[in-house]
């Protein structure tokens, strides 16, 4: 008698159960691992996930969790971070059924990130790094299965972007010249904090010339300003991720992050009659600004509530800036301590 085989990969693949990347097998010996990692019931419900509305219980995180290839000791993460991505201010919803390709980034930081192995240096939004990679895809994987955020379906989303399948990354401590993202947002430096703002895929700044910080961040604010972006007309979240050598050359010169935060949002502005001809410029987004649509001279900020300006230091050293574009209003950065 032959006994037909079923191939585990191949089954996951054709039930739309990942996100084209083959998963690990979520045995119940496995998902029983993973749940070793956290005392939390694992029938509790940690949000909603849009726009299905299906529960995320700690179960069904560890699940997808291991399908996504974490290690069990990265599951509180994912846990914090899906507790903090369903709050109705980064309206989860939103950005699974828009066009664009947004995600949500997230920027992990404390004493755990460095002890679970997150990364920030060098190579830090790419390939290579298992807790990267694998956080930040089991967030994905449970905006596709529950959240039902697949494309074609309540994704509307044109393109989408690599950065759909992970974002998430820690902070390079070890060389910044400042205290974290989180410390900046009133934590403390012992606090395990998760950061999450809604993003385009990272842009990149190079810039090997200055040698001073008002001409480098004349430049890192021009990039800022791209007539297509919606940050542009709305005060939605972006995130600037400043090299080591960038934060450097501006602390080496006595600024502060404060001081760097607040210089990019007073040079991120264009003229109106720059961009008026291009991108998504409308003259109802004007007016809504209090902008007269027909004042060339009206001066657009890329930052219009400085809350929203997520600056950050990671990468390796190097001459770059990595530029997150934002989406739009409707989503606001949402920031929150996770427990271990």
């Amino acid at each position: 008698m032959i006994v037909a085989t079923v191939d585990e990969f191949e089954f996951f693949l054709q039930k739309e159960w990942s996100d084209g990347l083959p998963v690990v097998t979520p045995t119940e010996a496995r998902v029983q691992s993973m749940l070793g990692a956290t005392q939390l019931d694992p029938e509790k419900i940690i949000g909603y996930i849009a726009p299905a509305g299906e529960p995320a219980t700690v179960r069904t995180i560890a699940i997808h969790a291991l399908m996504a290839g974490c290690k069990p000791e990265y599951l509180p993460v994912v846990i914090g971070a899906i507790e903090i991505i369903t709050r109705e201010d980064f309206n989860l919803g939103g950005v699974q059924c828009t066009m664009h390709g947004v995600a949500p980034l997230m920027i992990v930081n404390g004493p755990y990130a460095k002890q679970i192995g997150l990364h920030g240096g060098n190579g830090c939004f790419g390939p290579g790094f298992r807790a990267n990679t694998t956080i930040g895809r089991a967030i994905r994987l449970l905006l596709l299965n529950v959240g039902d955020g697949i494309p074609g379906g309540s994704s509307a989303t044109i393109f989408s972007s690599p950065i759909r399948y992970s974002a998430c990354l820690t902070e390079n401590t070890e060389l910044s010249p400042w205290d974290s993202l989180a410390v900046a947002h009133g934590y403390a430096d012992t606090d395990n904090v998760i950061s999450a703002v809604m993003v385009e895929a990272p842009r990149l700044h190079f810039d090997d010339v200055s040698t001073e910080p008002e001409r480098l961040l004349r430049g890192i604010a021009d990039s800022m300003t791209s007539t297509g972006s919606w940050h542009m007309w709305f005060a939605s979240g972006i995130a600037v991720v400043m090299s080591p050598q960038h934060a450097g050359l501006c602390a080496a010169a006595g600024m502060s992050r404060a001081d760097v935060h607040r210089r990019l949002c007073e040079l991120a502005v264009r003229r109106q009659g720059d961009i008026r001809n291009g991108g998504n410029w409308r003259p109802e987004r004007a007016r809504a600004m209090g902008a007269d649509p027909n004042d060339d001279d009206y001066m657009i900020k890329a930052v219009k509530n400085p809350a929203t300006l997520q600056l950050l230091v990671a990468g390796g050293r190097g001459p770059i800036t990595a530029v997150c574009h934002g989406w739009n209003d409707s989503s606001q950065p949402v920031h929150g301590r996770y427990e271990v």
